[in-house]
Formats: structure tokens, sequence, C-alpha cells
């Protein structure tokens, strides 16, 4: 393990943040202070819930700031008091100038895709959904427009047919980690030549926006193909969904969180099909077979449980 005399703030909140911090620490490097989200009232009880990052920091005694407003001149003044060479974002708000443009090193961003191809929020959600082979991760200076600035370094990540937003967020920040390390000695050294976004356009690229609900509905009028992606892409968070109608003709919310296409030949019909323990939902050009569900006011659970005690016979999808 090597130190670092680079004196380095970190900025992030979720898990996928959590596994980038980790790695930093391991490999040596200083960390001044911590920046993340404020703590927030989660659970049936509506208790303060700190953020992954700062359990991971008060676990490792690093200093943290949680501002609600990042131009918030105090929290201006304390992030200054830290003397910090160099900030490092991950997974967190948009930053102010007066913010990043405070370190004599910059600010550096870990995005999880190959800049300047889906840009935005949700970036491992939309690869799957739009059946990519191939995500990576990037490493770029922060400047105004988000996820803009100039490349630093880049790693690619084949999807596989079964990954899932959940599974491809792991890989990603396992090799995001190793990636943001190399970005910092490289920095440090002075082994950095950042590439401008602009040479990297080919204008085939897609965007990554923040998901809202209409998103994570699925559409049956799509393909089996589509649609498996579409769900996967979303599991295990923020899930695919789909009202169906009962055979009494109530409207229910089904969550979907695993499904995979069927041989099963289609018809001009909405209805699901129930063959012993398992479920078929119909899409434009065939059937998926959902493995994993949650329906509506209870837990999830595999397909196999819910028909041990439930019927979705004579039920149909909701296009």
């Amino acid at each position: 393990m090597m130190s670092s005399a680079l004196r380095i703030v970190f900025m992030g909140t979720p898990t996928f943040a959590v596994g980038v911090l980790d790695k930093m620490v391991n490999d040596g490097l200083t960390i001044v202070g911590v920046v993340t989200a404020t703590d927030k009232p989660a659970g049936r009880g509506q208790q303060l819930q700190q953020s992954a990052v700062k359990q991971f920091a008060l676990a490792h005694n690093l200093p943290v700031l949680q501002p609600e407003r990042l131009k918030d001149e105090q929290f201006i003044e304390d992030l200054k008091a830290l003397q910090a060479d160099l900030f490092v974002v991950v997974a967190f708000r948009m930053l102010p100038e007066v913010v990043w443009s405070m370190p004599p090193k910059g600010t550096i961003n870990l995005h999880a895709s190959l800049l300047p191809n889906y840009r935005g929020a949700a970036p491992i959600n939309w690869a799957i959904m739009n059946g990519e082979h191939e995500t990576g991760l990037t490493t770029f200076f922060i400047e105004k427009e988000i996820d803009t600035g100039n490349i630093i370094a880049q790693t690619k990540v084949p999807i596989t047919h079964d990954d899932t937003a959940g599974t491809l967020h792991d890989k990603l920040m396992s090799v995001g980690s190793a990636l943001v390390v190399k970005t910092v000695r490289d920095i440090e050294t002075g082994h950095v030549t950042p590439v401008s976004q602009t040479e990297k356009l080919t204008g085939e690229e897609k965007d990554a926006p923040k998901l809202f609900k209409e998103d994570t509905k699925i559409n049956w009028n799509r393909t089996v193909e589509h649609v498996v992606n579409h769900i996967r892409g979303l599991s295990p968070f923020p899930t695919a969904w789909c009202t169906i109608v009962n055979s009494q003709g109530e409207e229910k919310q089904l969550k979907i969180y695993l499904a995979k296409g069927s041989d099963r030949a289609k018809g001009a019909t909405t209805e699901i099909v129930e063959e012993g323990r398992r479920l078929f939902f119909p899409c434009s050009d065939g059937y998926i077979e959902v493995l994993e569900l949650q329906p509506e006011g209870k837990r999830k659970m595999t397909t196999k449980d819910f028909l041990a005690g439930n019927s979705l016979e004579n039920a149909r999808v909701k296009i």
C-alpha cells in the first residue's frame, strides 16, 4: 500500500460510492473529509437514517460534512478549511462551481458509462433496458455542464445476458473503484492527458435521464426481448411494474423482478397464462415467463411461491 501526499475530499452517498471510498482508504489515499447527504427519515418508524457513505466514514474515523445547501457559506468555509488538493465525486449531487472549482488539482467524477454515451442519472439501468452488450466507467474532470468534462480514463465492462441492474452495479463498483484509485495516482504524478468529450462524439449517443414511474411501466406492445431487457434493467430497483385485471375485473399493480423469454406461441390476446406453477405474460411477439414478482401490498416472492396460494387464471395485462 502506497501512501499519497494528495489531500482528498470524497463526495458520495449510496452503496456504489462506498465501494470506491473503501478502495481509496485501503490503498492509502489521504481522505481528509467526506461530504454526503443529510440524514433522512426512513422505514415505518421514520427514524433518521444515515447514508451508506456516512456510515462507512464514521466507522473509519473520517470527518463528515452534511450540507443541506451546497452553496451555504458555512459549508464552503468548512470545505476550504480541509485544504484539499483534489475532490473525488461518486454518485452525489450536481455541484455548484464554487465547490468544484475549489481544489487546485480539480474535481473528478466517476460515471458508470463510457462517456459521452449515457450521460445522466441512471446509466446502469438504461444500458440494460436498451439491450446493450457493453458499458463501462469513466473518470473525468467536472465542468459546468453535467457529465461533459474532459475524460481522464475509461474502462469497458461487458453486460451479460443474465445481468440485472443489481449485478451490473456490483461489477461496475468493483472495476470503478480501481479506476478511481489509478486516476488519483496518475493525477498525483502528473501522468494524465485529459481528452475533450467532443472528440468522442459520434452522433449516436444515448441519454440516461433520471427514472420516473412512467419510465418503469412495462409496455406489453413491445417484443419479448425488449420487455425482458426492461425488467432486468430495473431489477431490483426501481423495479418494472404493470397493471393486471383479474377475473372479477379488479385492477392491481404488479412488480416484476425477474423474467425470461419463452418459446410459447403468441395469439392475439392479453390474457396471462397460468400453467402448473408457472406464469406467462403476453408481449407483441410471444410470451415472457415471470420468475419473481411482488403483488400489490405483498412481499417479493418467486412465481412458484405466489401460485401456492394465489391464482391469475383468467387474468389479463392492461395495455
